[in-house]
């Protein structure tokens, strides 16, 4: 089992020795989607996973939630990088103060200038 995890995270197998505490933000990040996925998950809740990290991390861990996707776990992402997290996303939800201001594909929220200006200001 761990060395599945490992052959996700490669680069929490090369610190397997160290606290977490002293890992670095994305290797923390990293290590919170290990333990999420050590169980038999069906459903990957992830707040921000993008947060304070580099812009090389942050390619990191999309490169392993493409992975996670492609074994068919469903993740929810809330994330204010959107368009890193639109480029996962198979389905794509936009709240406005709280409500529900769209759904739809997230290829929809890529084509579509009024929602990428109105609600993403992208």
């Amino acid at each position: 089992e761990i060395e599945r995890i490992y052959g996700h995270f490669p680069r929490l197998a090369e610190r397997r020795k160290q606290d977490g505490v002293t890992l670095s933000g994305g290797e923390q990040q990293m290590l919170a989607i290990a333990r999420a996925l050590s169980r038999d998950v069906k459903l990957l809740l992830l707040d921000e996973p993008y947060e304070g990290l580099a812009p090389v991390i942050v390619e990191e861990i999309e490169n392993i939630l493409k992975e996670i996707k492609e074994l068919g776990i469903t993740t929810i992402i809330v994330e204010q990088n959107v368009v890193a997290a639109l480029k996962l996303a198979d389905k794509a939800v936009i709240l406005d103060t709280g409500l529900v201001a769209f759904t739809g594909t997230a290829q929809d929220v890529l084509d579509s200038e009024e929602l990428r200006q109105e609600y993403l200001m992208i």
